[in-house]
């Protein structure tokens, strides 16, 4: 689905006045019924991510990490099957699955005097049950599980779409049995799967992070956003970068041309 910069702009300003829960998310689809629900969970997520960037850096002060800490300490101590960890990052508007990870680090690195490693880290997010302590174990799952931007189970549900549509591309590309085709008078050379919406911060670091080199290797190419994008972005096209949401329809093989003629 594509979106008008201006479409685009008012589902984020709207966003930019709730909480990422999956409460907000039912009412941005009550607010914009005719978007795509698909779209609207991507471009939900990623203005998430562009507010928890933002705000980073005031979450891991030295004096932010112990004031969580001893809030949660508190917490639990008064009621350790209360969403201690999960209530006090909706609180201060960060990531559920963030805020654990900053309260499991400060209480590893009290535990074993030392810094503990990322890899160990990661590993009890993804595995809760690793954590050396039941209670802050339980609470940990409840930020996991309730995180639907952040964390392990996010990951891993992004991973799989991915790795789905990516799948889907090659897929029709084979029953096809495509190489070079044109799109609407376009020569295509290669074809990236994006799912996600396209908005103007990922669009711009994907080209140059991608897109202008595979140009620049491999010729004009094909870029599908499956969830959509805002269409004044598809202004690369005469410089060879397409932009669609689903796979053309309108395609000519280069066998078919020859046999025309």
């Amino acid at each position: 689905m594509k979106l008008s910069k201006a479409q685009y702009d008012e589902i984020a300003q709207f966003l930019g006045h709730v909480q990422p829960t999956r409460q907000s998310l039912r009412k941005l689809k009550e607010k914009f019924p005719s978007q795509s629900q698909s779209t609207l969970l991507s471009i939900f997520s990623q203005e998430y991510q562009k507010q928890i960037k933002r705000t980073h850096a005031k979450h891991h002060t030295a004096e932010a990490v112990e004031t969580y800490y001893q809030r949660y300490l508190n917490g639990v101590m008064k009621n350790a099957a209360a969403p201690v960890l999960l209530e006090l990052a909706n609180e201060v508007d960060f990531a559920p699955s963030l805020m654990a990870r900053i309260v499991l680090e400060r209480f590893l690195q009290e535990r074993e005097q030392a810094i503990p490693s990322k890899t160990l880290i990661n590993s009890m997010l993804r595995d809760p049950s690793q954590i050396p302590d039941g209670v802050l174990a339980n609470q940990v799952y409840q930020c996991t599980v309730n995180d639907c931007c952040y964390g392990p189970l996010v990951d891993c549900i992004k991973h799989a779409i991915g790795h789905e549509h990516e799948v889907l591309l090659r897929e029709m590309l084979l029953e096809k049995n495509l190489s070079f085709i044109a799109v609407e008078g376009h020569i295509i050379h290669w074809i990236e799967s994006k799912a996600s919406f396209g908005d103007e911060s990922s669009h711009q670091a994907y080209l140059q992070d991608q897109f202008w080199s595979y140009w620049n290797r491999f010729g004009p190419g094909l870029v599908i956003y499956w969830y959509g994008f805002i269409e004044e972005l598809d202004c690369h096209r005469e410089r060879g970068i397409l932009l669609k949401d689903c796979f053309p329809t309108d395609i000519v093989t280069l066998r078919h041309s020859m046999a025309q003629r």
